[in-house]
Order: structure tokens, then sequence, then C-alpha cells
């Protein structure tokens, strides 16, 4: 059984002390150049081209009518990726009209909001789907507006900004029966299914810890609120962009259009952000249910305001009828856990990845998505090879959703839809909880309560603006 050598609490904060936590203990990955293809030889005519049949088109949906919230940034990615599929936009928001360009050329007759609430109050009658691409703080209430209205959703992770709204949104998808889909694109990969493989095949034995670190943050953190205050740009309804969250002064560059990750009001962090792509194959090839305890291992300092710049936190799930308990690390900052004994000499830990430590042997897993995940050391992955075939292989994230929307699918046939995606989200954003009070925390996932820190259950949810509870 591989054992990472971890980084213990005080050998953290000793390192933390002498480097202001700027950690970089991931050498980085050196990654494959792309082969020159060969020259063309021009000293004779090229041969005739063999003919081939028509290649297979993707289909089209022209009657798949697509509102979407948010069109810069990841909503622009929203954008590019159904455009293969032919549907077509009625209408699209955006809080800052200075973001609408992307929308504006690709559906020019579509209708401009800046204001979610007022689209779905206007045009609810004329889309049948709803994509959402906003900060963390705004997925709740919009992908519930979307589920009350009959509108199938496909609403980017983390899901939810909050336990309890990730709790909401599972109950509305069985209440409302629509087409569910969160956008952890990696799900829909042939990493994460070969994890899946390797550990139900049992060629690692029984699983007893994962570790999973991330080279996240890549925004601020750490920090406190700006004294500074800023006129609003005119593009920009800052009101509706704060949205549920408690009033607060604007200030250029602070929260608008990136950085707002960073605030407890607005993001989750690099758990929140990431631990949805990068722990994906843990909660899918263990189905871990509901942790009994969580605890922060060590972290920078945390404030009010803005989450820690690293972090190390640790999930305590219990035994089921398949398999015995194990314990789940999560580590950010550019922390992660000492590489594994059975690591080859030369072979360096990923930037971003995963660890499973098993009874027979350890699958080191690189990047957010699952990628080559492998059994260490090499000649172990030699002598055991690849694992039997167990999942269905998906034609695509995005159209996994465009399918079933369509109606050519039915509405759980997307791999991530609220009833897989919702627990993890919950799962996940109650390590931030346990990260923000600095305590171990005991945990009744049934009842969604904090057992030995009442004052914790605070942050299972939060106070809204009036308008903005749904």
């Amino acid at each position: 059984m591989s054992k990472p050598r971890r980084t213990s609490r005080r050998n953290f904060i000793k390192t933390a002390a002498a480097t202001g936590f700027g950690f970089a203990f991931a050498p980085q990955l050196g990654r494959a150049q792309s082969a020159q293809k060969s020259a063309a030889n021009t000293q004779s005519p090229p041969p005739e081209p063999e003919t081939k049949p028509d290649e297979p088109k993707e289909p089209q949906f022209p009657d798949l009518r697509i509102a979407f919230i948010g069109v810069g940034g990841i909503g622009g990615q929203h954008l590019n990726e159904t455009a293969p599929f032919g549907v077509s936009c009625p209408c699209y928001c955006d809080v800052d009209t200075a973001r609408m360009e992307h929308g504006a050329k690709r559906f020019p007759k579509a209708k401009a909001y800046q204001d979610y609430r007022q689209m779905f109050d206007k045009e609810h009658k004329n889309f049948d789907a709803v994509m959402i691409g906003t900060p963390d703080h705004h997925h709740y209430p919009a992908t519930m507006i979307a589920m009350q209205l009959g509108k199938h959703v496909y609403t980017q992770k983390p899901l939810t900004h909050t336990p309890w709204e990730a709790r909401q949104l599972l109950k509305a998808a069985k209440r409302y029966k629509v087409v569910t889909q969160m956008g952890n694109q990696g799900h829909a990969g042939e990493g994460w299914r070969l994890v899946y493989e390797f550990v139900h095949s049992g060629a690692l034995g029984d699983i007893t810890e994962v570790h999973t670190w991330t080279d996240r943050p890549i925004w601020p953190q750490g920090i406190g609120r700006p004294e500074e205050v800023d006129a609003v740009p005119a593009t920009l309804d800052w009101d509706v962009w704060l949205g549920p969250a408690p009033q607060r002064p604007f200030k250029n560059g602070a929260y608008h259009p990136f950085s707002w990750r960073g605030w407890w009001d607005f993001g989750v962090g690099a758990l929140g952000d990431m631990a949805c792509h990068t722990m994906d194959g843990v909660f899918w090839a263990l189905d871990p249910g509901h942790a009994t305890s969580v605890e922060p291992v060590a972290s920078t300092p945390v404030n009010n305001e803005t989450l820690p710049n690293a972090s190390i936190i640790k999930w305590t799930f219990p035994a089921t009828s398949k398999r015995p308990g194990f314990a789940a690390y999560w580590y950010d900052g550019s922390l992660h856990p000492g590489a594994p004994i059975d690591l080859e000499l030369g072979r360096q830990m990923p930037n971003t990845g995963n660890l499973f430590v098993g009874t027979k042997a350890s699958l080191l897993v690189s990047g957010d998505y699952g990628n080559s995940p492998r059994i260490i050391p090499e000649s172990k992955m030699r002598e055991v090879g690849k694992p039997p075939k167990m999942l269905e292989r998906s034609p695509g994230h995005f159209k996994e959703w465009i399918l079933a929307c369509a109606g050519e699918k039915p509405i759980d046939y997307p791999k991530s839809n609220f009833a897989y995606s919702a627990p993890m989200t919950e799962s996940i954003l109650v390590g931030n909880i346990a990260l923000r009070l600095g305590r171990r925390l005991e945990w009744n996932g049934e009842k969604m309560e904090f057992t030995n820190v009442p004052d914790a259950n605070q942050y299972v949810t939060k106070d809204y603006r009036p308008g903005w509870k749904f």
C-alpha cells in the first residue's frame, strides 16, 4: 500500500512562515510538443485523393430554444459548445452590456437583458432550456427559477454557493422532472471512467485514502475588503450583479468580472471552484455519501471577507455495504501530498491530480479531468493492465444535455445531472465551512446540521437580499 509522505501541520506552518505562503512544492510538468507533419513532396504531383464517405455531421436541433444567462467568460463557452447543434436563442442575459458582444454576434435577433428575473418574466414562453454561466452566488436563484418554470437547465460548477442550495436543487430536479447537467465537463471524458473501472475491477483493493490537489487559486484570496470606492461603469448593473449577496460598494477590478471567486459573499474559493472537477472521480468511483466529519488540517489565515491562500481539508466517509470507510484529503494553494513511496525515481507529481491509495495498489491521476490514470509503479501497471470496460462512453458533456433536452434521450441521460452533482457539491462545500470555522466538524448529512459546533450551522445556508430567494 502506498502511503503519501504527508505535510504535517507543524511543517505546513513552518514552511508557510518562511515563504509567505508562496508555495511551489510541485515541479512544473513538461508538456508534450505537437509532432510536426512531414513536408509535402513538391517534386511530383500529389496522388488523387481517395473517395471517402461523407463524414457524419452533428445532429441539428433548431427547434430547441436556449436562453443563455451570462455570455462572457464561461457563458461564451456555452455559446461555442452549443453552436454545432444548431439550437436557437430567443433571448440572453448578461449583467454587463460590455460583455454582450458574443451573444449579439451569434444571435443578432435575440433580445438582451441585464436581469435574468426580467428575462424569465417576459420571455419564459419563448424558450425551452437555460444555460447558466454566472458568478457562483447567482447559480441557485437562476437555476431554481428556471426549474420552477419547467425549463431544462445546464448550470456551471460549482452547482451552488451553499450546501443548503445544493439540497434544494436536488429536490427541485425531482419535483419538476426537467433535464439537468452541471458544468463539470470532465465527467464525460475517458479519464474518470477509467478511474471508476480501476476501482471497481478490484485492481486497487480497498481504497483507504484519496488525496486531491490543485494549483488554484489563481485569483486574489486572503485579503480584506478594499477601502477605496469607484464609480460603477455605465455598462454594469451593480445592484443586479450583487443579486442575493449583501450590499457593498463597487471597486474596479476587485470583484467583476473575474476576482469574485475568492470572496465568501460571491464565490467558494479554490475548493468549490475546482473540486467539482478534480474530486469528481472520488465521488463517482467511491459513491461516498455524507461525510461523518470534516476538518481543516492546515490553512493560511482565514478572514470574514475572503478564503485563505492555501489549505488542506480532510473528510471522513463511513463504510458502506460495498466498501470500507476512507478518508479524502484536499490540497490547494500549490500544496500537495508528498510523493508516494511507489513512485519511480525521476517521475514527478503533477501540478493537479489525485492519488487513490489502495490495499493492493495505488493509482496516480494527472490533471483536473482524470487524465492518464496509471497504477504506480509502472511495473505494476504493466502487470495489471487496462481495466475491463464497465461504463458507457459519452458522446460529449454538452451533447448529453442537448440530446435529453431535445427528447432524444431520457431526462436522466446527462451523467452529471443533479441527482449526482448536487450531493457532490453539497459535500464539497461542507469542507469550506470547516475551513471558515477552523474546527473539526461532525456532520449529520441527513439532517444537514453540524452536531458538535452549533455555530457552524449558520453557514449551511445564508441570508438573501429581498427579491433573490426562490
